[in-house]
């Protein structure tokens, strides 16, 4: 049974059981359809890994999907042991290890310092409690463990956003939400610091795709399992109106020369390290040696 944890003030952003739903109905034609975006950001996320010289024995796969990532992380080396999990048992099944399993972030089932590498590509951004899970995948980590994720930033479908914002205001006169609220990287290095990750790193990258409309993009969406399920979506389908309007907006806001319009993925990948005492560690405040005044030019003003 997969359970569903609110964030700390109680308040849920995301329908989990939705977020459930969409992978399940996409898992069937995943991979060759709906799997390039992990694909591509998961090639860029393992190969992250080459500046990393040590391996990795025990790897949770957090988010699997359909299995993406395993022929990658096996091209540097198979682990000892790759637990692929997925919040969709439909996913889940499709990918090809043998140690799958139906898991939700927000209750991870691994004991305290079992595993050496929990990688994520594509699936955090989904989570109601962030902060609580990042701090089971530090508890579930090894010390001197590490995390290595990918997931979507604020600026991700800012073009759909835009389009159907302007839509639904001239013609319904107000807007629903159609894309999720995403971190920023300042938000998530705060988050790695507070979980307890040692040497926390975000960094942004963005991949753009290009689609003949908005029905294409959103067909794609739906293929991807990243359909809208936000606490507050509208259930209902756009009115065939504003879905028109909002094509006509976006293809005359951002079209491009083609004819095509661009679709923004802000890719925020994540770094850190349970603590261990063999890690660098920042210095001590107050143990400096070297005065303020020899690091001043000689013609700086006096404070």
């Amino acid at each position: 049974m997969v359970r569903h944890a609110p964030s700390p003030d109680g308040a849920l952003v995301f329908d989990r059981a939705a977020v459930r739903a969409h992978r399940d109905r996409a898992a069937a034609r995943f991979a060759g359809r709906g799997d390039f975006l992990v694909r591509e950001v998961g090639e860029r996320l393992v190969g992250r890994l080459d500046d990393v010289k040590r391996r990795f024995a025990r790897v949770l796969d957090l988010g699997c999907h359909s299995g993406q990532l395993a022929p990658l992380l096996r091209r540097r080396g198979a682990p000892e042991l790759l637990v692929e999990a997925d919040l969709s048992p439909a996913m889940a099944a499709r990918a090809a290890g043998t140690c799958r399993l139906a898991a939700d972030e927000e209750w991870l089932p691994f004991r305290d310092g079992s595993l050496d590498l929990v990688i994520s590509a594509l699936s955090l951004h989904w989570v109601n409690d962030l902060p609580g899970a990042l701090v089971q995948i530090r508890r579930a980590l090894k010390p001197d463990g590490l995390l290595l994720a990918a997931m979507l930033g604020g600026d991700t479908l800012f073009e759909l956003r835009e389009a159907f914002l302007r839509a639904e205001a001239a013609g319904e006169g107000g807007a629903r939400p159609h894309v999720s609220p995403f971190p920023d990287v300042q938000t998530l290095g705060a988050l790695l610091q507070r979980a307890g990750f040692a040497l926390p790193v975000v960094d942004s990258d963005r991949i753009t795709v290009t689609y003949g409309g908005a029905d294409a993009l959103m067909r794609d969406l739906r293929a991807m399992g990243e359909a809208n399920a936000t606490q507050e979506r509208d259930r209902h389908f756009a009115r065939r109106a504003t879905f028109r309007a909002a094509d006509a907006c976006y293809r005359e806001t951002f079209g491009t020369s083609d004819g095509r319009i661009p679709a923004t993925f802000q890719i925020l990948y994540l770094t850190g390290w349970r603590p261990h005492e063999s890690q660098q560690q920042p210095a001590r405040r107050g143990s400096g040696t070297t005065p303020l005044a020899a690091a001043l030019r000689p013609d700086a003003p006096s404070p």
